[in-house]
């Protein structure tokens, strides 16, 4: 005899919380703070800023307006500790792209999907990502002009 989900909702709950106890945890940008290679601390703090963007759309279909803006304002904050970062290296992305080139393509995809999620978002709280979007491209455009100009003399 099988069981189907539907039939047995102690099933599916306890399949969803086993679920969500497995899933790997949250990065932590106090842990990417920490970090003493800068290349590093870059790439740890952007996957801070992709875990903290789950879980401002997890915190928005849950109706936290609160916990939204402030899993915004993580992202912000990430995005900016891993383009200070990489600039402390004082290597020149021409010669060395290896961890700006990363970073644009990561803070790309963090567009894209910012850009998906306030498009999902009701029109009266879509604000509330204006100000991450327009720092994330900031970053991106100055990792591409790094990359494709160098540094400036």
């Amino acid at each position: 005899m099988r069981v189907r989900m539907a039939d047995s909702p102690w099933i599916a709950g306890a399949l969803g919380l086993w679920l969500l106890c497995a899933a790997p945890a949250r990065a932590d940008l106090k842990a990417a703070m920490a970090e003493p290679d800068l290349e590093k601390r870059s790439g740890l703090a952007l996957a801070n800023a992709s875990a903290a963007l789950k879980a401002a759309r997890q915190a928005y279909d849950a109706g936290d307006d609160a916990q939204t803006a402030a899993a915004a304002a993580e992202i912000g904050e990430s995005v900016d500790l891993a383009y200070k970062s990489l600039e402390q290296t004082g290597k020149n992305p021409r010669s060395h792209p290896k961890w700006f080139k990363k970073a644009e393509i990561e803070t790309r995809d963090l567009l894209r999907r910012l850009d998906t999620f306030q498009q999902e978002m009701s029109y009266a709280d879509r604000p509330l990502l204006d100000k991450v979007k327009a720092r994330v491209q900031q970053v991106h455009d100055d990792l591409l002009i790094g990359l494709m100009e160098g540094k400036h003399k």
